[in-house]
């Protein structure tokens, strides 16, 4: 047999809810560990005296009681788990594990035993049920009944309220009531607060985020009172989990946050984290309503009579020794800032993310604390709303899901590398390079980076672009853009294709009729859209003139391009402008110099040229002429591909028995607009040879043709 034993899906009541979590038997104690709260219960073997197998609703359970009076029971065990353990105890804690029957009975009398936290209603020796003490919230007493009162927890769905216990009179002491002696026994341990006596030490004025408001809070041996001028609340040391102590992004403020569970409750809110905030600078000097004695008993060194520091210090402290907790701070994470959080949004609003050691937390509203062994996996996703940020996904394994937004990009090497190290499951592990010099995979696309000097890298190439006698044929279909005429030929070869396949199926009436309908509203668009003709008077480039100078960075990006290409062997186009970037920037001031002045020089020539080609009247014929063709081009194409429609259309309808008037008038228009068309069209090809040709007129022939 080995060291240890181990189980898991082990469950333990709290308060009416079973949490599952996981147990470990060992040489030195035995372990539990909540899934839902991570709270861990330590039980060393030495105190170990007494156990018992026991048959329960969740299969089988053991029963644990300590020296110190504790009693811990946890269920989910199988039948056959019970001779490794019986054997375990025997070898290691020598103790034997006893097997207790449970009555099953249903009878409603028998007796009351109260063995440490439990009572245990007994019937023939045998255990009915058993109550934990701390359960209890309030017991009342009538005449020969006691009445408990319990706690309620949210997650359960069915509660139970109270228990009402008949007692009957008792001939054998008659100095002693037996319900005031059963109702003393109940009180003795139950979780009931009440103030009595003295506070240890109060805090004044406390600022507190939530619940918000300015609190004092009194500090007494079992519980927390935080007192405000509209709520107060009694928080018993039993219920707190953690404390964290976090500082501000702004390196001026503290942050003091204290994890409860069960909750803090105010109507239907609930508050399972109490926040904080103190300022650096706010001094304290505190004195412990305590004698010297009795704080070096109770607090062992951890406290004394008479301290001064720190306001957070002295809080924080006094915390630490009365909940008997560690207090969490963060790690080595470092953001890009240097804080040791970073800014983000969660839900709708901002606050501040902290990467600790074996978790994160959020601050602070609302609070969200996650441990890493809850997690189940992270994802670095692309920003909603700008490509500045990014969102930081983590999905939990019991299914939900917290998404924190709005993070800087700067942050994502340091979070990254974090994660990476915390050896959690990232999502997206193909995207894991770093923001900074690999962030092309950071995302699915490269449109995700943003970088202003590639921008205007970008400007400037466009600029040059539209100097090159490369781009005259799109420059002139810039020049002849309109978007009333653009629609109309998006419009007729639309309907084109329409007819052309009512053509290669004539009996198609349907397509045809759909066909007549687009055309006739396309015809109404258009007529709209003519109205926007005085966008056409757009001032039109002249590219017979004389080449637009480079500018000095252009200028050397041409002569430098062909060596960043060999020094970079299979560089893209946007990593040369990059490199170009990076380079030019580092040249010295003397050979930019030189490059500025051949920029000028350029530009001079540039100058000269341009005004002796004005003062020739150079350009306006040829602008003018290029803008009939392109024009009466358009215009021509238009009518052609129009004839062509209604000629489809008279052809696609050949076999209809009956024609209507409108449709007569429509075919007849069409044949007539065909015949225009096409004389027009030889008519404008025969004109456009003689501006090109310059020369003799055209032959009698061609006319007849």
């Amino acid at each position: 047999m080995g060291d240890t034993l181990e189980f898991n899906e082990i469950y333990q009541e709290v308060k009416g809810s079973w949490n599952d979590g996981r147990l470990r038997f060992s040489k030195q104690n035995v372990v539990y560990k909540s899934s839902k709260t991570g709270k861990v219960d330590s039980i060393q073997a030495s105190e170990l005296n007494l156990a018992q197998w026991r048959r329960v609703c969740l299969g089988h359970g053991i029963k644990l009681s300590t020296s110190t009076g504790h009693v811990y029971k946890y269920d989910g065990f199988r039948d056959t788990d019970f001779e490794k353990i019986s054997d375990f105890f025997k070898t290691n804690y020598k103790l034997e594990v006893t097997e207790k029957d449970m009555c099953v009975k249903g009878w409603n009398w028998g007796t009351a035993k109260f063995s440490g936290p439990l009572l245990a209603f007994d019937i023939n020796d045998n255990t009915a049920f058993e109550i934990p003490l701390s359960n209890v919230s309030q017991c009342a007493t009538g005449k020969n009944e006691v009445t408990l009162e319990f706690h309620q927890n949210d997650d359960t769905e069915v509660s139970l309220m109270e228990v009402r216990f008949y007692v009957p009179p008792s001939q054998a002491d008659e100095r002693q009531d037996p319900v005031e002696a059963f109702a003393q026994n109940v009180l003795s341990k139950a979780d009931v607060i009440q103030a009595t006596g003295d506070a240890v030490c109060i805090f004044k004025e406390l600022q507190c985020l939530t619940p918000r408001g300015r609190y004092d809070i009194r500090i007494y041996p079992t519980f927390l009172h935080l007192h405000g001028k509209t709520f107060d609340y009694k928080i018993p040391y039993t219920t707190v989990l953690r404390l964290f102590l976090l500082p501000h992004k702004d390196q001026r403020q503290m942050f003091f946050v204290i994890s409860l569970d069960p909750p803090i409750k105010q109507g239907q809110t609930r508050y399972h984290f109490l926040i904080l905030l103190f300022s650096k600078e706010e001094d304290l000097s505190l004195t412990l309503n305590m004698s010297e004695e009795d704080v070096e008993r109770r607090f062992e060194g951890k406290l004394s009579k008479n301290m001064s520091g720190s306001l957070y210090e002295m809080v924080s402290r006094v915390m630490k020794a009365l909940v008997n907790r560690k207090i969490t701070v963060p790690g080595n994470f470092q953001g890009h800032s240097g804080a040791q959080c970073i800014t983000c949004s969660y839900k709708a609003s901002s606050g501040l993310l902290y990467p600790l050691e074996r978790g994160f937390i959020y601050v602070h509203k609302p609070p969200v604390h996650l441990r890493f062994e809850e997690i189940s996996c992270v994802n670095f996703a692309r920003g909603t709303t700008t490509t500045r940020s990014f969102d930081f996904e983590i999905e939990t394994k019991q299914g939900n899901q917290y998404t924190f937004s709005s993070i800087e990009r700067e942050e994502y090497g340091k979070l990254f590398d974090f994660v990476n190290a915390k050896k959690l499951n990232i999502k997206n592990r193909g995207f894991k390079e770093g923001m900074k010099g690999k962030i092309d995979e950071y995302s699915d696309s490269d449109d995700d980076q943003h970088d202003a000097y590639l921008e205007r890298m970008k400007a400037e190439g466009k600029i040059r672009e539209e100097g090159n006698d490369s781009d005259d044929s799109d420059s002139g279909s810039d020049e002849s853009f309109n978007p009333g005429e653009e629609d109309d030929d998006i419009a007729e070869e639309y309907d084109s294709k329409a007819s052309a396949s009512n053509s290669s199926d004539e009996g198609d009436e349907s397509e045809d009729e759909s066909a007549k309908k687009k055309k006739v509203k396309k015809v109404k668009v258009v007529k709209e859209k003519k109205e926007r003709k005085p966008r056409k008077e757009k001032k039109q480039k002249d590219t017979g003139g004389p080449k637009r100078p480079m500018s000095a960075y252009m200028l050397w990006l041409n002569s430098s391009r062909e060596r960043i290409k060999s020094e970079n062997p299979g560089i893209s186009i946007t990593e040369i402008s990059k490199k170009a970037g990076e380079m030019w920037r580092q040249i010295g001031k003397d050979e930019k110099e030189e490059w500025e002045a051949k920029a000028g020089e350029a530009k001079r020539q540039y100058d000269k040229a341009k005004k002796e080609y004005n003062e020739s009247g150079g350009g306006s014929s040829s602008v003018s002429k290029k803008e009939s063709k392109k024009s009466g081009g358009k215009k021509e194409e238009k009518k052609r591909k129009s004839a062509g429609g209604e000629k489809e259309r008279d052809r696609g309808v050949g076999n209809e028995s009956f024609k209507s008037k409108e449709f007569i008038e429509t075919s007849e228009s069409s044949s007539d607009s065909d015949h225009k068309s096409k004389s027009k069209r030889k008519k404008q090809e025969s004109d456009e040879e003689e501006e090109e040709a310059a020369s003799t007129p055209a032959s009698s022939e061609e006319e007849s043709d």
